[in-house]
């Protein structure tokens, strides 16, 4: 049971939930850009919320599927076709043995997930099977996917995935014998889960060197409008605009930073870092975006504008709790939409 990709597109990496608890020896977290997505993408095909899955940046690969399974597709808005037929975001569907999955140009955001009923089966690297590109840590060497790669399926019980199947009750079944492929005829809405204009402000709060800023660039940072650099990558992304100075020179140590610190390098352009952050930096860290507006700026791609509005911590707990109970509500209401 595998895909093999016959074109790899921009940049897609296999990605799971994220590799924890390795700091000390100076590995990151990786995993996926927009976690959320992820999650909603693995729910989709019955998965466990940590399962491997295909991230896929800004443009997709072609891929041939060598066994009948079930897929879904979320995040970006990405142009999908299978056999002629335009393969639905945000619902589960089933693929044939044999089918050829064309993934082209995003429409909206930057990534995308493609999930497997099973999951991507690759090895584990420190109890995770996802890529970090920068480290190289992962499968492949910590490299993306490449033409001819064969990334292997967890094994599915038969009498499951005919059941999931059965689950859909595709809209056109007649054209599904044509295609080996039937869709389910209901989805889910992705709107309460990403931000379909790309326009939503990101959380900020306050970071330890804050106060070290000018008064000015206090006011400019949570008031401006900033660009995502063409040099944004999963590591971090370099933020153009207004420039942020310090009020005094400031003589740091590098100290721990994860995911959604933002740091001021020296020409006082900020960098947010993403998933693929380092363990340790030493420029100062200014802010930290809510972990659960991470997702939303993942899915700005460059040449597109952020805004920061402030917030509080107890205010970005407030807002990721009531999203961990809708998530686990959703994902419950599907797991047994598929399985009754």
């Amino acid at each position: 049971m595998s895909i093999r990709v016959l074109t790899p597109g921009w940049l897609s990496s296999v990605q799971d939930a994220g590799r924890c608890g390795h700091a000390a020896i100076g590995a990151g977290v990786a995993g996926a850009m927009d976690g959320t997505a992820l999650r909603l993408a693995n729910a989709l095909v019955d998965n466990g919320a940590n399962a491997a899955a295909i991230e896929i940046t800004l443009r997709g690969p072609r891929l041939r599927f060598e066994t009948d399974t079930l897929i879904a597709l979320t995040g970006a808005a990405i142009d999908a076709r299978c056999g002629g037929l335009a393969i639905p975001a945000w619902r589960p569907v089933a693929i044939g043995a044999g089918a050829e999955l064309e993934l082209g140009d995003m429409r909206r955001g930057a990534r995308a997930y493609l999930a497997v009923a099973g999951g991507v089966d690759v090895a584990q690297v420190l109890g995770s099977r996802s890529t970090d590109i920068n480290a190289a840590l992962g499968p492949f060497n910590g490299r993306g996917l490449a033409a001819g790669d064969e990334l292997p399926l967890a094994q599915i019980a038969p009498e499951r995935l005919s059941r999931l199947r059965h689950a859909l009750r595709a809209a056109s079944p007649e054209r599904a014998g044509e295609t080996a492929v039937a869709a389910a005829h209901w989805s889910l809405d992705p709107q309460p889960w990403f931000d379909l204009r790309g326009d939503l402000p990101v959380a900020l709060l306050r970071g330890s060197h804050f106060d070290s800023l000018d008064p000015a660039s206090r006011r400019e940072l949570f008031a401006g409008r900033f660009r995502v650099g063409n040099e944004s990558n999963r590591v971090g992304y370099r933020l153009e605009g207004p420039k942020l100075n310090l009020a005094a020179p400031l003589e740091l140590i590098s100290e721990g930073v994860v995911p959604g610190t933002v740091q001021l390098p020296p020409n006082g352009s900020p960098i947010v870092l993403m998933a693929e952050a380092p363990t340790t930096g030493g420029y100062p860290r200014i802010a930290h975006v809510a972990s659960i507006d991470l997702p939303r700026l993942a899915q700005r791609r460059p040449g597109d504008h952020v805004r920061f509005v402030e917030t509080s911590l107890a205010e970005a707990q407030s807002r990721y709790l009531a999203r961990e109970r809708a998530l686990a509500a959703l994902v419950h209401s599907i797991h047994e939409r598929l399985n009754n």
